[in-house]
């Protein structure tokens, strides 16, 4: 192959890596998951008071991280891929994963988690 087809090659693997999001995880599929249903449980579980979490009223609150682009984020709490099964984990019982967390257990059954998960992968 000649140096600028081998240039040629190259930059167009390069640029298929950066549109490709450079890692980020692809959006969930949410099966079973109503995102509407989730925004409710996430203002009801006053999940709000500690993160802002676009779409949900009254979610303003800085203890926690922003949750707006969830759906872009590689990791949960920095250890866990942010996949589904691991962010309902995460949601039910953070105290599992991250001892000492800020984030408390919540009182979220496995269907609750699910829909929460919903929304948030709506988060882009």
């Amino acid at each position: 192959m000649r140096d600028h087809a081998r240039r040629a090659v190259t930059w167009v693997a390069l640029l298929a890596l950066v549109g490709s999001g450079c890692g980020r995880p692809a959006p969930e599929i949410v099966p079973d998951g109503d995102p509407k249903q989730g925004a409710i449980l996430l203002s009801a579980h006053g999940c709000g008071s500690c993160h802002t979490i676009p779409g949900v009223s009254g979610a303003n609150g800085t203890i926690g991280p922003p949750l707006s682009h969830y759906a872009r984020r590689v990791y949960i709490a920095g250890k866990l891929p942010n996949q589904l099964e691991n962010l309902m984990r995460w949601i039910r019982n953070p105290q599992s994963i991250e001892p000492g967390t800020a984030m408390p257990n919540l009182p979220v059954n496995e269907a609750e988690a699910r829909v929460m998960a919903a929304y948030l992968y709506t988060l882009q």
